[in-house]
């Protein structure tokens, strides 16, 4: 199994470091899959955390064993400081109960931020009042100081909204300060994707690059190349790949990604989980 660069004490103490010491630096450290932690004036943003053994009990004994592959970085009770935690859709590695029930215990007061069409299935997945979850739609901003998301539709396979027209399934571009980063969720690339994101100007892209194996029976995401393709027709200054190294049944090396950005000249980096990457001041 894969080990973490930092993991629980190792990792809490490259946190708190992290946090004290360069505070006008943007942090950001992988937690596996597609699970971010993000620090910004020590304020901290985790985003669609999966920090569980969730999926492998529940599929185990089936045709899609999920077996892990990475073991976890830190144990979500301890995360006693995050200030806001993201969903980006329902699927159990982007919203698992058992990752967010904990960390939402130890950090009473971080906001939930998931798509609106989704809000209720969040609450009752969670167990927790409705009205707790901070709904988010295409094109709109929650300012949750220091941090102010805008949601961008994701196609998981393609771009789903519920009756109301709301987006099932989404990415985010996050401001916090002088920066601009953009989670996509999980996604492929549909008709105007890159338009759309463009006027950001993301300093940061986190890209998933699993592909779309429609052997593994579940839904696909960018390939490798075609992450480093967005990253470029975004102008995104920095692209990192994600969701891959969880589970066996579901993954892809990143060897293509890095390959494809290189031809490009697509700037980028490779974390292994519990690693930081630090950007600025």
């Amino acid at each position: 199994m894969i080990r973490p660069v930092l993991a629980d004490d190792a990792f809490l103490d490259d946190v708190a470091a992290a946090r004290r010491d360069e505070p006008g630096a943007l942090h950001v450290w992988w937690l596996g899959q597609s699970g971010f932690m993000v620090a910004w004036a020590a304020r901290v943003l985790v985003l669609d955390p999966y920090l569980s053994d969730s999926l492998t009990a529940k599929y185990a004994g089936t045709e899609r064993p999920h077996v892990r592959m990475t073991e976890r970085v830190v144990d979500p009770a301890r995360l006693d400081f995050v200030d806001v935690v993201t969903s980006s859709h329902n699927h159990t590695d982007h919203l698992d109960a058992e990752t967010l029930v904990r960390l939402l215990a130890a950090s009473p007061a971080a906001r939930l931020v998931a798509p609106e069409a989704n809000r209720a299935f969040v609450a009752e997945r969670l167990g927790i009042d409705p009205s707790g979850p901070i709904g988010v739609d295409d094109g709109v901003t929650v300012a949750l100081d220091p941090f102010a998301l805008t949601g961008v539709p994701a196609a998981h396979e393609e771009v789903e909204r519920d009756e109301a027209g709301r987006c099932r399934f989404m990415g985010y571009v996050i401001r916090c300060g002088p920066w601009a980063l953009y989670h996509a969720g999980d996604t492929v690339r549909y008709r105007g994707m890159a338009e759309r994101l463009r006027p950001f100007a993301v300093d940061l892209a986190l890209l998933p690059i699993n592909g779309a194996d429609p052997a593994r029976g579940v839904a696909g995401n960018l390939d490798g190349p075609e992450a480093a393709r967005l990253a470029r027709d975004v102008g995104a200054g920095l692209a990192v790949p994600c969701h891959y190294e969880m589970f066996e049944f579901n993954t892809a090396p990143p060897d293509a990604f890095v390959a494809e950005a290189e031809r490009l000249g697509q700037p980028h980096a490779v974390l292994r989980a519990g690693q930081r990457l630090t950007l600025g001041p």
